[in-house]
């Protein structure tokens, strides 16, 4: 990979950390929340359900750390073996996806859609 694409994966991973920084900081409010108030399982999911707000949040979320978490696998990866290549850069967007789905599926089902 070139000087430049590898800026860019740096940028990319700091900026979704950045971003994860503070969804977990609202994610943490939001439960803190809810135990406050004696909120159970049922009464949350009812407020999930169909909130725009929520799944964008949650996809947000999904997206940054599915970013942060495949470009850093990379770096490892890199750093303690001696892969390279074509083929790492291939390892990782696949890695990269399958984290995403995953996560979106979660927040596909807090929102109430078939993931």
């Amino acid at each position: 990979m070139t000087a430049r694409g590898e800026t860019t994966l740096w940028l990319v991973q700091r900026a979704a950390a950045l971003f994860l920084a503070l969804a977990v900081l609202i994610h943490l409010a939001t439960i803190l929340y809810a135990v406050r108030h004696g909120l159970d399982a049922a009464s949350l999911l009812a407020r999930t359900r169909g909130n725009a707000l929520f799944l964008a949040f949650y996809g947000a979320f999904a997206t940054a750390a599915a970013l942060h978490g495949g470009i850093g696998l990379r770096t490892v990866l890199a750093e303690w073996t001696r892969w390279r290549g074509r083929s790492l850069d291939l390892a990782t967007l696949l890695a990269v996806a399958v984290l995403a789905i995953a996560g979106w599926r979660a927040a596909l089902a807090l929102y109430g859609a078939a993931p």
